[in-house]
């Protein structure tokens, strides 16, 4: 068995490995991102931005594009349908501390999709390709672009929108492999990671169903894609990376965390969101991260529901060191 990790190279940056941890809306924030950087993340996304929200100055938007020199290398994803403003914003920002611009043509969310955003783009091949291009002219940066298998099981153009994306100038290309009809259910098709790995000499970054170290082993076999993007896998667990390295050098699991380290990890993960956001935002942002952080325990559905009651860092505080004793 071949079990190896590996930098990566996207354009002029060099990934310390292939393990990415994928851009998600309200989950990739500053603090989760560091968290996930700890644990070994070669590569780590920040939560999408709106470029239209940039060109306006929406407030909330300016919270998104935070960036802590602890994270690099760190990619900033953008969305948007108009090539000219993509590429206005993409030379607007290019001074932000990050290191690669994302273009989001996978977000399958109904407000997002009906404004021809995200992936409605899939359904544009020639749009996508224009806004792809105006913005790898408008940087230096390297510019990847994150894509689904295709709209729906009627129109799977994962192949030629990479092929598209690669001429117009990306660096790299990020293929979930699910169309946008099916959300985050269902089985991932990696078969269409590897259409996509033999259409293009870019890099193919690989996401969908992975969750422990066979998973990426298997997708590197089945694909022969040259990266590894983490989402759901991560979320209450930025361990994981350090658990897929772990494989990936000795071929078996990493023991996996107590909960008296889970609760650890909890409890600093909210003291983080609250320096950053506040008290009050930040420890109603922890209540869902809490539960996935707690999810597989065997009291986990009562205390799911006394972590939805918590409204204060004490109150969370007091509640673990009840469930789990002081550590």
């Amino acid at each position: 068995m071949n079990y190896r990790k590996d930098t990566l190279q996207i354009g002029n940056v060099t990934l310390p490995n292939n393990l990415i941890l994928a851009p998600m809306a309200g989950v990739t924030d500053l603090p989760f991102r560091i968290l996930c950087k700890e644990q070994g993340a070669g590569l780590v996304c920040m939560e999408m931005v709106s470029a239209k929200g940039i060109l306006y100055k929406n407030k909330n938007t300016r919270e998104l594009l935070s960036i802590d020199e602890r994270e690099h290398p760190v990619s900033l994803q953008i969305f948007g349908s108009d090539p000219g403003i993509m590429g206005e914003i993409a030379k607007q920002i290019e001074e932000l501390p990050f290191d690669i611009l994302d273009i989001n043509m996978g977000c399958p969310v109904p407000k997002i999709v009906n404004n021809g955003e995200g992936s409605a783009l899939m359904k544009d091949p020639l749009l996508a390709g224009r806004i792809i291009e105006r913005t790898a002219r408008a940087i230096r940066k390297p510019v990847t672009v994150k894509i689904r298998k295709g709209f729906d099981n009627g129109s799977v153009n994962a192949a030629e929108l990479a092929h598209i994306a690669e001429e117009s100038g990306a660096a790299a290309v990020a293929v979930h492999a699910r169309t946008r009809e099916q959300y985050y259910s269902g089985k991932a098709d990696w078969d269409i990671i590897r259409k996509v790995k033999e259409t293009v000499k870019i890099p193919v970054i690989g996401n969908g169903d992975l969750l422990t170290g066979q998973d990426v082993v298997r997708m590197r076999q089945q694909t022969g894609c040259d990266g590894f993007m983490v989402a759901r896998g991560a979320q209450g667990n930025p361990w994981i990376f350090a658990e897929l390295l772990y494989y990936l050098e000795h071929g078996r699991e990493r023991p996996k965390p107590s909960m008296q380290e889970r609760a650890a990890m909890l409890l600093r993960h909210a003291r983080m969101l609250i320096e950053y956001k506040g008290e009050y935002t930040g420890v109603r942002e922890m209540r869902k991260h809490a539960a996935w952080y707690t999810s597989g325990y065997p009291h986990s559905a009562r205390l799911r529901g006394r972590i939805h009651e918590v409204e204060s860092y004490r109150e969370l505080k007091e509640l673990f060191e009840e469930e789990f004793g002081r550590g």
